[in-house]
């Protein structure tokens, strides 16, 4: 099992301050042009970005045992540059949470039920790679770095090949793209959030759609 540093509050914090700086020079492109090949627009992705960061800030506050309503569910009227600051906002908020929950704390997701880091690598997971997919959107490249993308990596998707750049293998877990010797990954691609001793060594895949759909 892979040893890498274990995931911390703050790296929720340097995970939002790439996506800004990532997103912030082009706040006057068209953000209505879909993200990548999601189904979603640019905005639209960003908004997912806050409502994936609140709710499982708000699980794990809640020491939640079984789904909660999400406390936001998008935001239409609100501004690129206004959904930017709200996931920078939510990121520090979730930090803050983080910190604060004593050690062992678990709290609902549906793939299980999460430790810290196993919150941490989720909402990391969220912020990056939706970024590079809006980034693909507006013709912008990014990447983020090879330290943060391995240990995301390393703690919610154990399955994902070692011999690979980190960020390439983050993006290959997330149903991104393919890999030599490893075809992408379908819609049910999924991670895995319970604490790494509880893996099975298998690749997780979810059983039902996501809420959101």
């Amino acid at each position: 099992m892979n040893a890498k540093p274990a995931l911390i509050a703050d790296d929720l914090l340097a995970a939002a301050a790439t996506c800004c700086a990532a997103l912030e020079p082009v706040l006057d492109r068209d953000w209505e042009v879909r993200a990548g090949d999601l189904e979603w627009s640019c905005r639209r992705t960003l908004d997912h970005i806050a409502d994936a960061l609140l709710l499982y800030t708000t699980h794990l506050a809640t020491r939640a045992t079984a789904r909660r309503p999400p406390p936001r569910n998008g935001d239409p009227s609100a501004s690129p540059a206004e959904l930017l600051s709200a996931v920078e906002s939510i990121a520090a908020a979730f930090a803050e949470v983080v910190r604060a929950a004593p050690p062992g704390t678990r709290a609902f997701h549906p793939a299980g039920m999460a430790d810290t880091a196993g919150f941490i690598g989720m909402g990391c997971e969220e912020i990056l790679v939706h970024t590079w997919d809006i980034a693909g959107g507006l013709g912008v490249p990014f990447a983020p770095s090879a330290d943060l993308a391995a240990r995301i990596v390393a703690r919610i998707f154990p399955w994902a090949p070692a011999d690979v750049p980190p960020w390439d293998a983050l993006r290959w877990g997330a149903g991104r793209i393919a890999l030599p010797g490893h075809d992408r990954l379908g819609p049910d691609w999924y991670w895995h959030c319970a604490p790494l001793e509880e893996w099975d060594g298998t690749i997780r895949k979810r059983t039902a759609p996501p809420a959101w759909r």
